[in-house]
């Protein structure tokens, strides 16, 4: 189950397709029906200013609605099948990745995708990431720097990256 971003299509395996492919569905059919139910019944107990439940109700809706605007982009940019694999052990989405931090031993690998990918057996880092904006483009043997949130710098060095072969 992989997805990844190149420039605007989102790659998608048909499985990662399906499962967002039906909740897009779930959320614009009957999740809007159900909220809006919540909504009215929530309306007619009275007084709108301190009526908890409708505000609660229509901030799930804004969620919700937020949620259906960001699935249909992800399927109307969506391309099924398999991510171009790069060449010559370049670092792209899609690719399982091994980096060792300076100053440390261990290596830690992951999954370079989009978000989308929650849930897979190894850790997920976003090609938007610090770390993965880093490292996106570098090929095994390069050394990458980017900005931790503390402002500190820290370089990893790409040890290996292979196209990601699911659970």
């Amino acid at each position: 189950m992989t997805e990844t971003r190149s420039d605007n299509v989102t790659w998608l395996t048909q499985e990662a397709y399906d499962r967002l492919k039906g909740e897009f569905d779930y959320l614009s059919g009957p999740g809007r029906k159900e909220i809006a139910a919540k909504i009215e019944a929530a309306r007619e107990e009275g007084d709108l200013k301190e009526n908890g439940g409708y505000h609660a109700a229509k901030e799930e809706q804004g969620k919700m609605e937020g949620r259906i605007l960001q699935l249909r982009q992800i399927l109307d940019n969506a391309r099924v099948g398999e991510a171009p694999v790069s060449a010559d052990g370049e670092v792209t989405p899609g690719m399982t990745v091994t980096v060792l931090f300076q100053g440390d031993d261990e290596e830690v690998t992951f999954l370079l995708a989009s978000r989308e990918e929650q849930g897979a057996p190894i850790d997920v880092y976003s090609p938007k990431s610090p770390l993965g904006s880093a490292i996106n483009g570098k090929k095994i043997g390069e050394k990458a720097t980017y900005t931790l949130p503390n402002g500190r710098a820290m370089t990893v060095e790409i040890i290996d990256a292979v196209p990601y072969a699911g659970a």
